[in-house]
């Protein structure tokens, strides 16, 4: 469960991953969750703000590090993101050696792990992340591992050479065993629930075990934070045997849910849809939607719609309208998802009548924003929520005042509604339940 990230940089989280894919302007993909605020406390229990961003600003402050470019700084925010996530979920996760959940003994331990096994998946995701020589790939996971100490939490920061080093001289210990693999991967999760590997590679060698090692790694429990100078899909490539490596790179991603943020990217987004509708022509469509009603689809193929926002969300359109475009389509890639305000409100309704049909149908959403869910709707807010925000004051200036800001209690009630479905529909699960939908619709041969 990897999310990616690239520093063209790229960033993957954990074992079935996400991609973010590189761009020459500042974007990457969201995964299950919105940015953090940055404001959890340290592990050890410190309230103060921690965390590799904050880290960040301060080596910047102090003159250690020049100010970084914008994919170092979206880069760090999904650290940041996934040391809070930490943070929250550190008993869940086991992280902390000396906490009872995580104390195990040696009669309990062969009773859990052996007589009665079962798979403890992070409720977390890692991270994976590729980039060029130089992009600063080893000096962020550095900063991101550094906020995590000192502490009690079970990490280890190591370089994939020694790594497998290590897993080798394991193997020969317990060779005879009739799964050694397995063994190993539960003294790693016993001795580090969050693993930081360094310079991720694959020779012949490793990757005939890498597979069933992670498995087993992932299945106990394990937080891979990795950085590499490939891609995902460009690992162990020409390699010997090549497909047996395969279910690795597919256990690293979850290539087919997209959330791309950042403007002028609309090119990425026709790529990603072209690369779903692979060979077949793509053109303009008419779909009839609700009683001889007809929609116009500028672009289809393969089951996949593309739409700019206005398109959808600007015109005259309702559920009845959606409900009919998802009956003929099950991908609708969207371009442009504007922040919702005052100045868009009834834009806001329909994307949030777009996102509830979407979900019920289990329909697959690419897309193209300018922010994450969570900020595309601050700026709406119920009643109640606009009369706890504090008026201005001749210390807080007009620049800082929300101009835009509208006050709806039907779409401020809506908002988490819409901002956990949008993660959610980005999820591994639901990506999962959108492929058993479609398969389910294929007639039987």
């Amino acid at each position: 469960m990897l999310r990616i990230t690239n520093l063209t940089l790229s960033l993957i989280r954990n074992p079935l991953i996400p991609p973010i894919s590189p761009t020459s302007s500042f974007s990457h993909l969201l995964h299950h969750a919105s940015f953090s605020s940055s404001s959890s406390s340290h592990p050890d229990g410190d309230k103060k703000v921690a965390g590799p961003l904050v880290e960040y600003e301060r080596r910047i402050v102090a003159g250690e590090l020049l100010d970084g470019d914008l994919c170092q700084l979206g880069t760090l925010r999904e650290l940041q993101r996934l040391y809070d996530e930490l943070v929250q979920s550190a008993d869940a996760c086991r992280l902390d050696r000396y906490s009872a959940s995580a104390k195990p003994t040696r009669s309990n331990w062969f009773w859990n792990k052996f007589v009665s096994p079962h798979s403890s998946v992070s409720p977390v995701k890692g991270l994976y992340l590729y980039g060029g020589v130089g992009t600063g790939k080893t000096m962020l996971m550095d900063l991101f591992f550094i906020s995590c100490k000192p502490s009690s939490w079970r990490a280890q920061r190591i370089h994939f050479h020694n790594f497998m080093l290590s897993v080798h001289s394991r193997l020969q210990m317990h060779k005879g065993l009739e799964d050694p693999l397995e063994v190993v991967g539960l003294e790693i999760a016993d001795e580090a629930i969050l693993l930081c590997l360094d310079e991720f590679m694959v020779n012949d060698v490793a990757a005939l075990i890498l597979n069933r090692l992670f498995r087993h790694l992932f299945n106990n429990g394990i937080v891979l934070v990795a950085t590499s100078n490939r891609a995902p899909d460009n690992l162990y490539e020409r390699g010997l045997q090549r497909d047996l490596f395969l279910p690795f790179i597919a256990a690293l991603k979850a290539e087919k849910g997209f959330y791309f943020i950042g403007r002028d990217i609309s090119g990425l987004l026709k790529q990603k849809f072209q690369q779903l509708v692979g060979d077949e022509p793509a053109g303009p469509q008419v779909v009839e939607v609700v009683m001889g009603r007809k929609l116009q689809v500028p672009l289809a193929a393969d089951g996949c719609a593309y739409f700019l926002f206005e398109e959808l969300c600007d015109r005259p359109l309702g559920a009845a309208d959606y409900l009919g475009l998802f009956k003929e389509f099950h991908t609708l890639a969207l371009e442009g998802v504007p922040r919702f305000g005052l100045h868009n409100r009834t834009a806001a309704y329909r994307f949030v009548t777009l996102v509830d049909v979407m979900y019920e149908t289990k329909a697959r959403l690419l897309c193209t924003a300018e922010g994450s869910p969570l900020e595309l709707l601050e700026s709406i807010v119920t009643i109640a929520d606009a009369q706890q925000i504090a008026p201005r004051t001749s210390s807080r200036s007009r620049k800082s005042d929300d101009i835009d800001l509208c006050v709806d209690n039907e779409l401020g009630f809506a908002k988490d509604r819409t901002i956990s479905r949008l993660t959610e529909m980005n999820s591994k699960e639901y990506l999962e339940q959108h492929s058993i939908m479609l398969q389910e619709k294929q007639p039987s041969l």
